[in-house]
């Protein structure tokens, strides 16, 4: 990326970050926070899942032309949208469950006011709040996309096989370093789960030498019939799954880690030192984890008239 590009690319987001506030909401929809944190607490009681479901979500959301809500939008006979992508399609429903809950909650108290992609955001970070991990500022003011297309998807999102080459440009072209990208994968991961056909490779029929022997047998046991059965799943933190913590980057060093991408990251000079810090500094991960999540919810924000105030969040107001 030359110089200018990347000038360009922090004026842009430094614009938009300025037009977002804290109190965004505070005379036009003092509830909001309350209604956020009231469905999220619920929705987590009910289904433990829904948690690493959202950041997934919120992920893939913000990676593909920044975080706007467009992966809420769904397919029409007319437009294949971000969720026709095959990588989206593993993307939980409870999640989608969770939006939908809060944006029928809001608009019963404040029409037309509160943006899906700003609730995508709080509820992500009050989620990760209720698993354990830390607290950090959200600031609010995000309009929702007019637009979600299939093609915009593969430059943005890397699979589960990726190499750490491959990540790191991915990330850098975002405009976030290789510590950045270690800690947001690992706090992506603490609390997320992953379909058995993403690491099948890893297991049958010939082990990758660098697992666990014992993971190894427990994934196969889990993931038998994963080819009669789409929705079979691992959790990526195998000792810790529900919390939000730095279980996975100790795993990492011990070759427990369920993906091979994560993996690596044990094993590249570039990322095996954040990996080991983390793995010994639950504060230092915490820390860099919620700085890191600061920047990703303001990727790309869409202010003003570049976006709109969904009615619902699945559909554009035109539609």
């Amino acid at each position: 990326m030359t110089w200018p590009l990347l000038f360009l690319l922090f004026s842009s987001f430094a614009f938009s970050h300025a037009q977002l506030t804290l109190d965004y909401y505070a005379k036009t929809c003092p509830q909001f926070d309350s209604i956020v944190r009231d469905i999220s607490q619920q929705k987590q009681t009910e289904f433990p899942a829904t948690a690493a479901a959202t950041l997934r979500v919120f992920f893939h959301d913000c990676a593909v032309d920044g975080c706007d809500a467009s992966i809420l939008i769904k397919p029409t006979a007319f437009n294949k949208s971000e969720l026709d992508y095959d990588i989206n399609h593993s993307l939980a429903g409870d999640a989608f469950d969770l939006i939908t809950r809060i944006k029928t909650a809001v608009e019963l108290a404040c029409p037309g006011v509160v943006s899906c992609a700003d609730i995508l955001a709080t509820a992500t970070r009050n989620l990760i709040v209720i698993t354990g991990g830390p607290h950090y500022k959200v600031q609010l003011g995000r309009k929702d996309s007019l637009v979600s297309n299939v093609s915009n998807v593969e430059a943005h999102l890397t699979r589960a096989n990726a190499t750490v080459d491959l990540m790191i440009n991915k990330f850098q072209s975002m405009g976030f370093d290789v510590k950045d990208m270690v800690v947001l994968i690992g706090g992506g991961h603490t609390i997320g789960f992953v379909h058995c056909k993403e690491f099948a490779h890893r297991i049958f029929p010939t082990p990758d030498p660098t697992m666990n022997p014992i993971l190894v047998e427990r994934l196969r046991k889990m993931c038998a019939n994963y080819t009669s059965n789409n929705d079979m799943s691992a959790f990526l933190d195998v000792i810790s799954p529900g919390n939000f913590d730095n279980v996975l980057f100790k795993n990492l060093m011990k070759g427990i880690g369920v993906l091979g991408s994560d993996q690596l990251l044990h094993s590249d000079p570039r990322t095996k030192p954040f990996v080991e810090l983390y793995a010994n500094n639950a504060i230092a991960f915490a820390n860099d984890f919620a700085q890191a999540m600061e920047k990703v919810s303001v990727y790309q924000v869409k202010i003003g008239q570049q976006g709109e105030v969904r009615k619902r969040c699945d559909s554009i107001n035109h539609i």
